[in-house]
């Protein structure tokens, strides 16, 4: 059986620093990665003005070369300091990084693929990291669990709605019909999801006094379907109950969170917290 290695200081100190929020230094990485993610999201949308891009095209590329060099040592540094190098290389947040960096090298090769930097903006979800408090941590468990638990219930209400929908559709292409719009069933069914939204684009609408009246009654309906699955979801949450409120923790070895605030070992892994 092969011992395990021990875990360096200096990977702990830094892996309390890039990955978690509750310590001050790690606060401010959050908060300067954020700021260097903002800019470069600047960066792009101004290169895409023609007239910017004349006149500041140089610098332009020169702060993004620059922005995509910080990304990148950013990238191999989290990398570098996690136990397990899959865990997070193939992590939303894992993959999201190096998706914000490949663009860059990627332009060699592949023009206009720099437009693609855009993805960059998603990493600005790591400011949920910053302002993350243990009751935050336990709300976003509870969520996440009623979202689990109504997934059935929301699954039959959808269907529901989309064979609401249908036949309100069909109903409309009979009523309706073609001279007012109504050219075929499809067509119908994307006006009736339409008005059943409340959107109202208003490129197609009923002319006669029944598809009127018949209207009326979706448009009714479409706002007490809206209320339907807030309803779900907040009926799970009540029910759910969090027995401890949870921390910043994170395990270095499968990169999970919302650890109590005691905790010792990953009660998803078992592996011990450093």
């Amino acid at each position: 059986m092969k011992s395990e290695k021990k875990y360096p200081e200096w990977k702990q100190r830094l892996f309390k620093i890039i990955f978690e929020s509750d310590t001050r230094n790690g606060q401010a990485f959050d908060i300067v990665l954020l700021i260097l993610i903002l800019i470069s999201i600047l960066v792009v949308m101004l290169e895409s003005v023609s007239s910017l891009r004349e006149e500041y095209g140089q610098w332009l590329v020169r702060a993004e070369w620059f922005l995509t060099i910080i990304f990148t040592i950013e990238f191999l540094m989290r990398l570098s300091i996690v136990k397990e190098k899959r865990n997070y290389a193939f992590s939303f947040f894992g993959i999201i990084d190096l998706l914000s960096i490949l663009p860059t090298y990627l332009a060699f090769l592949i023009p206009g693929s720099q437009s693609l930097l855009v993805i960059r903006s998603i990493r600005l979800l790591r400011i949920f990291r910053i302002f993350k408090l243990g009751r935050f941590i336990g709300e976003s468990q509870n969520l996440t669990k009623a979202l689990r638990a109504s997934q059935y219930k929301i699954t039959v209400f959808m269907i529901s709605v989309l064979t609401a929908v249908i036949i309100f559709g069909t109903l409309m292409f009979l009523v309706e019909g073609p001279v007012h719009g109504f050219t075929s069933i499809p067509t119908s069914i994307y006006w009736a999801i339409v008005t059943m939204t409340t959107v109202g684009y208003g490129d197609i609408a009923s002319q006669t006094p029944l598809g009127q009246s018949i209207a009326s009654v979706i448009m009714i309906l479409g706002y007490g379907i809206i209320a339907v699955p807030t309803g779900i979801v907040s009926a799970e949450m009540v029910q759910l109950k969090q027995s401890s409120k949870g921390s910043a923790k994170v395990c270095a070895h499968c990169l999970k969170e919302g650890h109590d605030v005691d905790a010792t070992f990953c009660k998803f892994c078992g592996e011990k917290i450093d």
